[in-house]
């Protein structure tokens, strides 16, 4: 169980921190919520607090795991498939696992096939989603703006 302060990350939603827990009823049932800000999209999401371990929900990473993360953003192969549909699915699976190193891997090597080949419609908001995810919990871990983040983003990926 989390608490009122913790920084957790929620599945294909990014990082937030913990405003409030709070009993709601809905649908006719009593249950109790976290009320999670997020600071990319300034965004409130409400979590039952007995779906946690189903839903993927963890504490955001510490500093040495951040490294690890910038490490996978500055490697410059994509070793990615040529499908554009299988491609796809594969980083759908990257970025709904909540593991944050197969999210950076989506990032990176999304941004260097649009900036090799461009992408499709599709693969343009795949990466802004997956973008906004790794920039949430990269703010909190390192206690920065997003907007720092992303510029670190770009000057690792040599954008």
């Amino acid at each position: 169980m989390f608490n009122v302060g913790d920084k957790i990350v929620y599945p294909m939603h990014g990082a937030g921190v913990i405003e409030s827990i709070e009993e709601r009823e809905i649908l006719g049932q009593k249950q109790n919520y976290y009320v999670v800000k997020m600071p990319v999209g300034d965004m409130k999401v409400m979590i039952p607090t007995g779906n946690i371990g189903d839903i993927g929900i963890r504490e955001i990473i510490d500093k040495q795991q951040v490294d690890k993360v910038f490490d996978i953003l500055g490697e410059h192969s994509i070793n990615v498939n040529s499908n554009w549909n299988k491609r796809y699915r594969e980083n759908m699976v990257k970025i709904k696992s909540g593991d944050i190193f197969e999210v950076a891997d989506v990032v990176r090597s999304l941004m260097l096939r649009e900036k090799d080949k461009g992408l499709s419609t599709g693969e343009r908001k795949m990466l802004n989603s997956a973008k906004q995810i790794l920039v949430s919990e990269l703010v909190l871990a390192k206690n920065m703006n997003p907007f720092e983040i992303e510029s670190i983003i770009n000057d690792v990926l040599r954008i």
